[in-house]
């Protein structure tokens, strides 16, 4: 009796991850009302936009329905499909991120050249890498396993990939998406079994690697001189970091209320994109921050939770893929909101699913339905049912 109970309720539980998809929900209904919010001053302030106020939310809508239909197609594509397809995906985003430095075709705004100019969207091939340097190097730890204790054939062959790909994105350059992927690859090397005296040289190499490009270019220095102190400086380099930390100052701990910002009134720059978090900060007071750390701290959470599940399941290129993912967000994430509070040097990273901006909303929806594939299948097999 007992056993029929029990394997009722294993039959009808749950095919997914039902919080894990709520939290992600959230955070794209807490995106289109913020980006609008956040958006409105500087919609209307752009004659090229024709001082059209919601020019932003509904870009940022159509982002969100194009992302949650590509999400849905990547839910009903088996994981096996994305280990299958893991070096012909690392090859378009490496071609991608070539194309985007050549003249014409590469698009240049503030400074960098990181989109490509297409004749409707500007997409960003950065993020793409993002999700396909995920599943190769867990495509790549899998499938060398028995080397990972080898400095020459385990390891040094992914770091020359690595090298290609930190080259391409420095020269655009995009400093903050090689810190991203590099994460992501060193994570899923130290997940995967890589041999710990190789991973402590790495940690050790790492520190002085972003030190020699940091001095070795002028922008990356002055960011983190504004950093040490942006009150020297209010006007030029601590301006950014001055008007993000006067939100969170007029936050408080419930907020000046939605839609009455200050700082979004053009003080505060690219407030609907690197700074929403600030934005959010004013309004929404520490409560609203604290809410988005914890939806973004239950995705990875549970990302983790589920590879674990993979792992049982003696599924490891899934395990690992959901603990990059998890990374990916995790980090992304902290750097973001570590440059809004002022704890990180300003960098060009947003805040996953919630900034404004079409590759990095497609790209974040695809790697969740990644995720929630995954735990889909566990459940599966726990069913014993076919995946």
């Amino acid at each position: 009796m007992i056993t029929t109970i029990l394997n009722r309720d294993r039959i009808n539980s749950p095919s997914y991850d039902q919080g894990f998809l709520w939290a992600v929900l959230c955070l794209l209904g807490i995106s289109l009302v913020m980006v609008y919010s956040a958006s409105i001053a500087i919609a209307e302030a752009d004659k090229a936009l024709g001082h059209n106020s919601s020019y932003y939310l509904v870009h940022q809508a159509a982002f969100v329905l194009v992302a949650i239909g590509a999400a849905f197609v990547a839910f009903n594509v088996p994981v096996t499909w994305w280990q299958k397809m893991a070096p012909y995906l690392f090859l378009i985003g490496l071609a991608l991120l070539v194309l985007v430095l050549v003249p014409g075709i590469g698009l240049k705004a503030g400074g960098s050249r990181r989109w490509l100019r297409l004749f409707v969207v500007n997409p960003q091939p950065s993020e793409f890498m993002k999700l396909f340097a995920a599943i190769y190097v867990a495509d790549y730890t899998v499938r060398k396993a028995a080397l990972m204790d080898s400095f020459r054939h385990g390891f040094m062959p992914m770091v020359g990939v690595m090298l290609l790909v930190g080259f391409l994105l420095l020269r655009e350059p995009d400093f903050g998406a090689f810190t991203v992927i590099a994460a992501i690859s060193i994570s899923i090397l130290w997940l995967g079994g890589i041999n710990g005296k190789i991973f402590a040289g790495l940690l050790t190499l790492l520190p002085v690697v972003i030190v020699c490009l940091i001095k070795n270019s002028d922008y990356r220095m002055q960011r983190v001189i504004g950093f040490m102190d942006p009150w020297a400086d209010p006007y030029g380099k601590g301006y950014q970091l001055s008007h993000a930390l006067i939100a969170f100052g007029r936050g408080e701990w419930f907020g000046v209320g939605l839609g009455a910002s200050v700082e979004k009134l053009l003080y505060l720059p690219e407030a609907h994109t690197d700074f929403l978090l600030a934005v959010i900060a004013e309004e929404l007071g520490f409560v609203g921050v604290l809410t988005v750390i914890g939806l973004f701290s239950w995705i990875v959470i549970r990302s983790f939770g589920i590879a674990k599940e993979s792992i049982a399941n003696e599924r490891y290129f899934a395990a690992l893929l959901a603990q990059g993912i998890g990374v990916w967000i995790g980090v992304q994430g902290i750097i973001n909101m570590g440059v809004n509070t002022g704890l990180l040097p300003t960098k060009g990273l947003t805040l996953p699913l919630l900034s404004f901006g079409g590759s990095g909303i497609l790209t974040n929806c695809v790697a969740m339905a990644i995720v929630l594939r995954i735990d889909f299948e566990n459940r599966r097999l726990q069913k014993g049912l076919p995946v």
